[in-house]
């Protein structure tokens, strides 16, 4: 359910099912997530965001080769590949989005002169698909153990002609939008970690949407943890 906002509105907090925490009054699609799913990664995670699904794997610490390493700490890469054909341009943008979000996180210091490589298979975009891909990122982090000072998600803003506020939009409701606006934000105090923009908007604008950003990720922070508590709870 798609739910318009002005850009002034706030997200509504309301409880939901197990699979979809955000309930009627918030504007994200449904989420889904499964951990562990391939054998080879050391962790790996499937996020689902609507109809937009990123598949991640985690390969490390492990060996790093010399050119790569770092004395002090990890060497941290990402690796996103799209659903169809090479990565371009517009992956290895976001591939470096992706890493800096992660390196200020992940407490790289612990395992100097070592490699921590994030891989992240695009399985369908329907939109928001870095955001996803920034929540596949976490959840297959936390999957294969690698120590971090917070989780992290991704949020997408989009403001139509008119001023209206989406949050989490589709690929049409993006296409359609005068700016699209993507958040990273951590788990701690909902700081801004990373941001990337595109299209045109006022400060004012900014500021809201980085609001309604940061409000929509705690949804997003207790699907995390009511994630984690099914897969690692007793039956």
């Amino acid at each position: 359910m798609e739910v318009v906002m002005r850009a002034d509105a706030k997200v509504r907090v309301e409880s939901g099912t197990e699979s979809s925490p955000r309930g009627p009054g918030c504007s994200l699609r449904h989420f889904a997530c499964e951990q562990n799913l391939l054998s080879r990664p050391d962790g790996s995670a499937s996020f689902l965001q609507g109809d937009t699904s990123v598949l991640a794997g985690v390969y490390g610490p492990a060996e790093v080769k010399v050119s790569k390493e770092i004395f002090n700490k990890a060497t941290l890469e990402v690796i996103l590949r799209p659903k169809i054909g090479l990565p371009g341009v517009a992956e290895k943008s976001q591939e470096r989005l992706i890493r800096n979000t992660c390196e200020a996180v992940v407490l790289g210091a612990l395992h100097p002169r070592t490699s921590i490589t994030v891989v992240l298979q695009v399985v369908s975009d329907a939109g928001s698909l870095l955001a996803c891909c920034l929540n596949a990122a976490c959840m297959a982090l936390v999957d294969a153990g690698v120590p971090m000072r917070a989780l992290f998600c991704g949020v997408t803003c989009a403001l139509d002609s008119d001023g209206n506020l989406l949050l989490d939009p589709t690929a049409k409701q993006e296409k359609k939008a005068r700016a699209v606006l993507t958040f990273a934000l951590d788990s701690v105090e909902q700081k801004l970690l990373m941001s990337t923009t595109k299209g045109l908007y006022s400060d004012a604008e900014l500021q809201q949407c980085l609001a309604a950003a940061q409000a929509a990720s705690q949804h997003i922070f207790r699907f995390y943890r009511e994630s984690l508590q099914r897969r690692y709870s007793k039956s």
